[in-house]
This record gives C-alpha cells, structure tokens and sequence, in this order.
C-alpha cells in the first residue's frame, strides 16, 4: 500500500475530501476590535471546531503573503476522510496534515493542539500532524491553523502558508 496524498490548495483534490476551500481572517480573533489582540486573553475561539468562520475569505489562496508588522491570521478548512483516493482504499491508515508556515504557526484540530508536535516554529519548518488513526471514511475533521510573523518584538516578512497536504500512509505493520 503506498502512500498517496491531496494538495489541499487544488479544488480536485480538496472535492476528494468535500471541503470547499480555504477560510482565512485576519487577527487573534477574527472580526473583534483590535483584531482580539488583549493583555492576557485566555483563548481564541477560532481554534474551536463550531466557530462561525461563514463571514470569512472563502476559498483563499493560502500562498498569498499577508502581513503589515504585527500580524496574525487563522486559515481553516473541514475535510471529510474519504473510502479511496487515487484507486487506493484509504480505511485504516494514518491520515496526517503535512504543511508548512512562515513564520510562526499553531495547529488545531477539532479545536485540539498538541503543544510539544503542532507548534510549528521558524521559517521553512515543515510539519506533521497526525489526524486519525486508523482512518475512517466519513469522518470529518475541521483544520485550524493560527499563523503569525516573527520575530514579535521585531516582526519582518510576510504571513503565509506554502503548502497545505493530506497524506494517506499505511498503518505500521500493514
């Protein structure tokens, strides 16, 4: 069983797994005052998998640099496993989101991160995150991630993501 991935920036490839395309907001929390940048805020519901994201950018282009100074912005997408892709049945394998951020980034999925893997630090650091294992097709799954420029004393550049991939790979031992 070899391995077989998605571009999640490709609509062909995003139709395999029912998602629309890309939202993406600017801020902490999207839409609040100050872009919901406040002294020792708690959490940013936009990591939650049920949060309103209808009054986003839709079908973003998740390449585009987006950044003056300090900036923040969450890009999210619901993805449903499917039972094939590419003539390859995908029921018990490892589905993993393979992406890459510039310069600082947070991965959520279904309003979860693990601190110590999804913590995606420095430019040009890819980064796994397993979404399910064993795959089961049907289920569905909401991808957040949090993108901010760095350093935060000092930011330069620009926000971005370069790619965006879900990959299909055989279960250890299959």
């Amino acid at each position: 069983m070899p391995r077989v991935s998605l571009d999640l920036e490709i609509p062909a490839d995003r139709a395999i797994v029912k998602a629309s395309g890309w939202r993406v907001a600017p801020g902490l929390v999207p839409g609040q005052p100050n872009q919901g940048l406040v002294a020792e805020m708690g959490d940013s519901p936009a990591r939650l998998a049920d949060y309103d994201d209808s009054g986003w950018e839709q079908d973003a282009d998740i390449q585009e640099r987006r950044s003056i100074g300090f900036t923040f912005a969450w890009y999210r997408i619901k993805v449903t496993i499917p039972s094939e892709v590419k003539g390859e049945q995908i029921a018990g394998r490892r589905v993993w989101f393979e992406t890459n951020v510039d310069n600082y980034g947070e991965v959520y999925v279904d309003g979860k991160i693990d601190r110590d893997k999804w913590v995606v630090t420095g430019n040009n650091t890819p980064k796994r995150i397993l979404i399910e294992e064993p795959a089961v097709p049907g289920t569905e799954h909401v991808i957040a991630v949090l993108v901010a420029n760095a350093p935060l004393g000092a930011p330069v550049g620009t926000i971005f993501m370069r790619y965006a991939t879900l990959a299909f790979e055989p279960a250890p031992g299959a």
